[in-house]
C-alpha cells in the first residue's frame, strides 16, 4: 500500500461524546466488506482534504491486511467508519482511521465507532488500542484524553502536508501493570540490520551517551555480520553482536542451545556454510578470550525476566514467520513484562503491511505465544543476548 495513507487520519468529530446510537434516525453499524469499497472511497473524500486513502489502499485493506473496519449507516447511507489494524502475534491494536461526514458531526457518531472499536480489539484479545492524530488538531487530542488516551511519542513529519503526529495509546486491559523500562527506540534501516538496531536500543537503553544513528549501525553491522545468510546480506549472530557490545564497555551474558554455527541450516552453498563456520569460529575465540559469559542453554521466558529484573536488557532470537509470515532470523529487543505479557521493541516497521512505529515500540506479546517464537530454523536454534552495564 503507498506509504503516504499510512496515518492515521481524523476528522473533527472524531471522535465526540459518545450518544445514543439513534443519530438523525437509525444509525446501524456493521463490519464493512468488499461490497461497500465505492462507499468507503466516497465517505473518504467527503471528510479529508489531503492524507487520503486511495480505492487501492481500501481494497487491500479490506481484502488482504490484517484489518477490520467498522462501517455506520443511515438506511443505505456509509456516514462514518473506524478502522482497526492487528498486529499479527501480539496482543496490539491500533486505530488506523475514523471518520464521520461533515453533515453528521457534532451527534457523537465519532465516539459511538470508538467505543465499538475498543470492544472489537478486546474481542480481539488486544490489551492496547493506538492511534496517531495530528498535533495541530488540538479539540481531537483532548477528546482522546477524556476517552482514556495518553501520549506515548511523536512522529516528525508524518503527514503529507509535513504536520507531525501525537501518539497515544489507550490501555485496554488496566488490571495490568508491566515493569517497563525506558528503552529508545531505533528502527531499522537496512533489512539485514535488526541486530544492530536491537543492541542500539540496548546500549541506549543503559547509556544515554550511545548515540542512535546509522554510522553506528552500520558499524555494528560491520562488527558482528557471519558475511552470508540465506540470501542477499549477511545477518548478525549472538557472537558478534556479544563483542560488538562487550567492546563498547558493557557486560555481556550469552546463552545458546545449541553449540554448532548458529543459521547455517538454512543456507544451501558448501562454501558459504564453510565461511560463515571460520567467521562463527573466530568470533567464539574472541569471546573465551574476554569476560563474556558463554553459556550453552536455552533461556524461558521466566528466566529472561529474572535477567531484566536484575538490570539487564535482553535481545532475543526469533523467527519472524509468526509476526511476518518469512522465514528468517530476527531480534527483537525486551522492554517489560506483566504477569501475562512480555514487551518487545521490534525493529522492522512492515510499511507493506500499513504498520508505523506506533505498532512496534513495547509491543506486548503473550508469554506462551513468545516461548513459541523464540527459536529460528528446523533445529529449533534459541538465542539470549543479556547486556549490562560493567561492574
Amino acid at each position: 500500500m503507498p506509504s503516504e495513507n499510512a496515518s492515521h487520519k481524523v476528522n473533527q468529530d472524531s471522535p465526540a461524546t459518545p450518544l445514543a446510537t439513534a443519530v438523525r434516525g437509525e444509525t446501524v453499524v456493521r463490519k464493512a466488506g468488499l461490497q461497500d469499497l465505492e462507499a468507503l472511497v466516497n465517505l473518504e473524500e467527503s471528510s479529508f482534504a489531503i492524507d487520503r486513502f486511495s480505492r487501492r489502499s481500501f481494497r487491500y485493506l479490506l481484502s488482504k491486511a490484517n484489518a477490520e473496519t467498522l462501517l455506520a449507516e443511515e438506511g443505505k447511507q456509509a456516514i462514518g467508519y473506524a478502522m482497526l489494524l492487528f498486529n499479527t502475534g501480539t496482543s496490539l491494536a491500533r486505530l488506523y482511521s475514523i471518520a464521520v461526514l461533515p453533515e453528521y458531526q457534532g451527534q457523537g457518531l465519532g465516539g459511538e465507532l470508538l467505543k465499538l472499536a475498543e470492544e472489537k480489539a478486546r474481542q480481539h484479545e488486544c490489551i492496547g488500542l493506538r492511534l496517531e492524530v495530528r498535533s495541530d488538531n488540538l479539540n481531537a487530542i483532548r477528546i482522546y484524553e477524556k476517552h482514556g488516551y495518553k501520549r506515548i511519542g511523536s512522529a516528525k513529519d508524518y503527514y503529507e502536508d509535513h504536520m507531525d503526529a501525537v501518539r497515544m495509546e489507550k490501555n485496554l486491559a488496566p488490571h495490568l501493570n508491566p515493569d517497563i523500562m525506558r528503552t529508545p527506540y531505533y528502527e531499522q534501516t537496512l533489512e539485514f540490520t535488526c541486530g544492530p538496531a536491537t543492541l542500539m536500543m540496548a546500549m541506549n537503553a543503559l547509556n544515554k551517551d550511545i548515540k542512535l544513528d546509522r554510522q553506528l549501525e552500520l558499524r555494528l553491522w560491520r562488527e558482528s555480520t557471519t558475511i552470508f545468510m540465506t540470501s542477499g546480506h549477511g545477518g548478525c549472530d549472538p557472537y558478534g553482536m556479544a563483542l560488538a557490545a562487550y567492546n563498547r564497555g558493557f557486560d555481556v551474558e550469552i546463552y545458546v542451545n545449541d553449540p554448532g554455527a548458529m543459521f547455517i541450516d538454512s543456507v544451501r552453498s558448501e562454501d558459504k556454510k564453510e565461511v560463515m563456520r571460520l567467521v562463527q569460529e573466530d568470533f567464539i575465540s574472541q569471546i573465551r578470550s574476554l569476560q563474556i559469559g558463554l553459556n550453552h542453554g536455552a533461556l524461558n521466558v521466566a528466566q529472561i525476566q529474572e535477567k531484566f529484573e536484575a538490570g539487564g536488557v535482553p535481545i532475543v532470537l526469533i523467527s519472524s514467520y509468526r509476526i511476518y509470515h518469512e522465514k528468517s532470523p530476527h531480534w527483537l529487543v525486551v522492554t517489560g513484562f506483566d504477569e501475562h505479557y512480555i514487551y518487545v521493541h521490534d525493529p522492522l516497521v512492515d510499511y507493506d503491511a500499513s504498520k508505523s512505529q506506533t505498532d512496534v515500540v513495547n509491543m506486548p506479546i503473550l508469554r506462551k505465544d513468545f516461548e513459541r517464537m523464540a527459536r529460528y530454523g528446523k533445529s529449533s536454534q534459541k538465542a539470549v543476548i543479556i547486556i549490562k552495564k560493567r561492574g
